[in-house]
């Protein structure tokens, strides 16, 4: 078997690679060493990269913030919206990808439209219809907009899934008798669970890590684990220390989840091939 040759090419791809890898890495890096120095060694100039680790920033957190709180008002937004988007967007990317009609693309391309504006510019009016309908500082408002903002992205997803399993599958189901729920149950939901997955774990993660919403329309009810870092900030100053064990406590689940998920992700994203 011939050895594999070090070519210029493949050493300047190779360092290119770590390069990048270690750009990516480091702000992650930083943080987490940041969350175990006091705010005295957070702010020394330059960084301390020899310390005695403390658990001191975690210990204030969780005195002064109820991280419990926090965190599980952004599981049940997140998966809330998740689930009720899937429920929203297969029927629709269904209908889209089996059933198309003159304007299925235009449908789809201004649901994609909708991505394009910035969340700002709807705040005014979402601001007030949650205020006149008793929805501030609710998780139902934020699990309505997590659902809403990420259902473009859903569609999108599940139609170009659903569009590659060959119709002729769904018709040989028909005229064996199965009705609609039937070719939904036994065919098309074994076939697209791959895309069912990745879209919904890419969501899940999306609705986590989402700080707009949770900033303007949440406090202390039902406010997100971005609202907790957000309280780190006050007009005496950044406490870094501090705001680097809540964002370590922040991303800690979502980090360990998409760990463990890993192997359901690639199975996702190559269930649903027909062979």
């Amino acid at each position: 078997m011939a050895r594999s040759r070090l070519t210029p090419t493949l050493i300047a791809r190779t360092v290119l690679a770590w390069a990048v890898a270690l750009l990516l890495f480091f702000p992650l890096a930083f943080l987490f060493l940041t969350a175990f120095k006091t705010e005295l060694q957070a702010i020394a100039v330059p960084p301390e990269l020899i310390f005695s680790p403390t658990l001191e920033s975690f210990r204030e957190v969780h005195t002064r913030s109820d991280y419990l709180l926090f965190a599980k008002n952004s599981v049940i937004t997140s998966v809330v919206s998740t689930l009720l988007g899937l429920l929203i967007a297969v029927p629709a990317a269904y209908s889209m990808a089996f059933f198309r009609g003159p304007r299925t693309k235009d449908i789809l391309m201004w649901m994609l439209s909708t991505k394009m504006m910035p969340a700002v510019g709807a705040l005014v009016p979402v601001y007030v219809l949650a205020q006149y309908s008793g929805l501030l500082d609710t998780k139902l408002a934020l699990i309505i907009l997590f659902m809403l903002s990420n259902l473009p992205i859903m569609v999108w997803m599940l139609y170009s899934h659903f569009k590659d399993i060959p119709p002729e599958i769904l018709e040989a189901a028909r005229m064996d008798g199965a009705n609609l729920w039937q070719e939904f149950r036994r065919v098309l939901l074994p076939l697209g669970m791959g895309g069912m997955a990745s879209t919904g774990l890419l969501c899940l993660v999306l609705s986590w890590n989402e700080a707009f919403w949770s900033l303007n329309l949440s406090s202390a009810k039902a406010g997100t684990l971005a609202t907790l870092i957000a309280s780190y900030s006050s007009p005496e100053g950044l406490f870094w220390a501090k705001l680097s064990a809540a964002s370590l406590l922040a991303i800690a689940p979502i980090v360990v989840f998409g760990w463990f998920s890993q192997k359901q992700l690639v199975q996702g994203l190559t269930f649903g091939a027909v062979k």
